[in-house]
């Protein structure tokens, strides 16, 4: 396995840390995946955000680490080869901004494309209040919520089972009325795939 050798005028945009940094996890050296890490962590957050702000999405905590994880996850694929990739005429910085805003606007994309989807399907559903949608067969959400995580499963039985509303759910568990919502349809999106 060779490295690149890059040039005197690629050397003035990649800094000998990151040059470094970069040797190393090509190399498969000890540790060096997590100096990577430990090191771009604060960027690719960064982008996270300001990429779903530009696009006037709030991301919740969950949303946002899946996001940056999914990063990470296609910067070291195929024994990095996002990184084997890097043509060194820039800094690193730069190139795996360019990596982690094209990864995340992919995602955001299939994130409101499904969403979208889940809309349609709820628009089906024969309902008096769409507001107020509860599911009728209390045996299947049981036994749908036994998939779920438990604080996903406490909110649907809230909420479908209890007829508790946004404010009731979020001031017995302890969240925002703001966040019942976005958890109520990631358990409900989990459902409706196990059915």
């Amino acid at each position: 396995m060779s490295l690149f050798v890059p040039t005197e005028r690629e050397r003035v945009s990649l800094s000998d840390i990151d040059s470094q940094l970069l040797e190393h996890c090509l190399a498969g050296s000890p540790r060096a995946w997590k100096n990577f890490v430990d090191r771009f962590l604060g960027l690719v957050v960064h982008v996270t955000h300001h990429t779903a702000q530009h696009r006037s999405i709030r991301l919740q905590d969950d949303v946002r680490d899946d996001l940056v994880s999914e990063v990470f996850s296609v910067i070291v694929a195929d024994k990095y080869a996002a990184l084997r990739r890097f043509q060194r005429n820039c800094s690193l910085a730069t190139y795996l901004s360019v990596i982690a805003r094209r990864v995340i606007v992919r995602r955001l994309f299939a994130m409101q494309s499904q969403a979208s989807q889940l809309s349609n399907q709820l628009d089906r559903l024969p309902q008096t209040d769409r507001d107020m949608t509860r599911l009728d067969d209390a045996d299947e959400v049981n036994q749908l919520m036994l998939r779920l995580d438990p604080q996903e499963a406490q909110v649907v039985r809230m909420y479908h089972l209890e007829g508790m509303s946004y404010e009731q759910i979020g001031q017995a568990i302890g969240l925002s009325e703001n966040s019942v919502g976005p958890m109520l349809t990631r358990a409900r999106t989990k459902m409706r795939q196990q059915q």
